[in-house]
């Protein structure tokens, strides 16, 4: 973290004590805030101001977060209010929006650090495929149009964004590949129904985690959808990739939203998994909070994680999606023969792989070597997670899906 920052953070704790609004986290104040800014009142339904209200009282009480995490959060918040109000404003504008079909979306999931996102970025270098950039789902109004989706101004203005997190987060991109033009995940698409594992990720909310974890997730996976709607409705493709780990907590419900999409589930040992994922969560709250207890994290990533995977095993065997609707992508056989792991997820589904396609995947390597952001270092150790526990916690999935072990982290 820069010295910048640093100093801010320090001038910055008695002016929150003041109360200033720049520092508020009132959903009221924030939801008028939002109208103001927009000049628009209809955020198109009230079931998502639950979660927003408990989400914003969790980040007041629980977070420990400095002044500039207060500010991050309270302008992450704003800026999803504004999307969630153009998108009504967008969708009245422009009826059309809600005809636009979603036919057979293929979806990545699975543990986290498993492969996933490498996987949806090789993917999404079809030409053919449709994926969400982050800078449409940073700013989705209006809606992308084709004739200019690569020389949108909104390209820019997510990259100066990203920069941003970057100062603020500078080890996070040795960890997870930072870009306006990228493939983002679904946990960012959800997050405007405040309804969104993204949030417990990037601060401690322990009571609005617990409490999502109870909630029907129906409502955050129809706003996803009308979400995609929105960015295909002017820039089309023949078939969306998407990906997001936490889809294993809720495969019912994304079939039920989607009852043609497709699945490839990534895999990998947990004992590896969880490490780098408790460092990732570690280094993400670090940059919003002045007190991160990596024990704690340690523990809510093993516990999370394996009641997701227990959700999806049962789910799968519970038979009511087509097995030929699923493909299981080890890790380890994905980054020894990337090509021929592309080439088994196509013909598995029936899709053309193309020469173009090849090339453009060789094209993503070039540009993109292997650690050139610094090396992702992480151990056990420091979250007191046990190799053996994990490994005892996991052994009905290692068995189930024939996860092959890797060293423990660290050792």
């Amino acid at each position: 973290m820069s010295a910048a920052i640093v100093a801010f953070n320090t001038v910055g704790r008695p002016l929150q004590r003041t109360g200033l609004p720049l520092f508020s986290l009132d959903d009221r104040v924030l939801l008028d805030e939002a109208v103001r800014r927009t000049g628009l009142s209809d955020y198109g339904g009230s079931e998502f101001q639950e979660p927003l209200r408990l989400l914003l009282q969790c980040l007041d009480r629980e977070s420990h977060l400095t002044p500039l995490g207060r500010i991050t959060a309270r302008n992450d918040t704003l800026g999803l209010l504004e999307n969630r109000l153009r998108l009504v404003e967008d969708r009245k504008r422009h009826p059309g929006i809600a005809e636009v079909a979603i036919r057979s979306p293929l979806f990545i999931v699975g543990l986290p650090r498993t492969g996933s996102t490498l996987l949806h970025h090789l993917l999404a270098q079809d030409p053919a495929r449709r994926v969400a950039q982050a800078w449409e789902v940073m700013y989705p109004s209006p809606p992308p149009e084709r004739a200019r989706y690569e020389k949108d101004p909104r390209i820019a203005q997510a990259e100066r964004q990203l920069r941003w997190l970057d100062r603020i987060v500078p080890d996070f991109k040795k960890i997870h590949p930072l870009g306006a033009r990228l493939a983002l995940e679904c946990l960012a698409i959800m997050a405007g129904s405040f309804q969104s594992w993204r949030f417990n990720t990037m601060y401690r909310v322990p009571t609005y985690q617990e409490w999502l974890g109870h909630q029907d997730p129906g409502p955050a996976y129809q706003f996803h959808r009308r979400f995609l709607q929105h960015l295909a409705w002017s820039a089309p493709g023949e078939r969306w990739v998407l990906k997001a780990p936490s889809h294993l907590h809720a495969l019912e419900t994304l079939f039920e939203t989607y009852p043609d999409a497709l699945v490839v589930q990534t895999h990998r040992d947990p004992v590896t998994v969880l490490a780098s994922v408790a460092s990732l969560t570690a280094v993400l709250r670090a940059g919003f909070s002045n007190r991160v207890d990596r024990v704690e994290i340690g523990r809510d990533v093993l516990q999370h994680w394996l009641k997701g995977i227990e959700s999806a095993i049962r789910i799968r065997q519970a038979g009511r999606v087509p097995s030929h609707r699923f493909l299981d992508v080890h890790y380890l056989d994905l980054v020894a023969d990337p090509i021929a792991t592309v080439r088994g997820v196509y013909a598995h589904f029936g899709l053309t792989f193309t020469e173009e396609t090849q090339g453009r995947i060789h094209g993503y390597f070039a540009e993109r070597a292997k650690d050139r952001n610094g090396q992702h270092e992480y151990s056990l150790d420091t979250f007191a997670l046990d190799p053996e526990e994990i490994a005892a916690s996991f052994k009905g999935y290692r068995d189930h899906f024939g996860v092959r072990a890797e060293p423990a982290p660290g050792t």
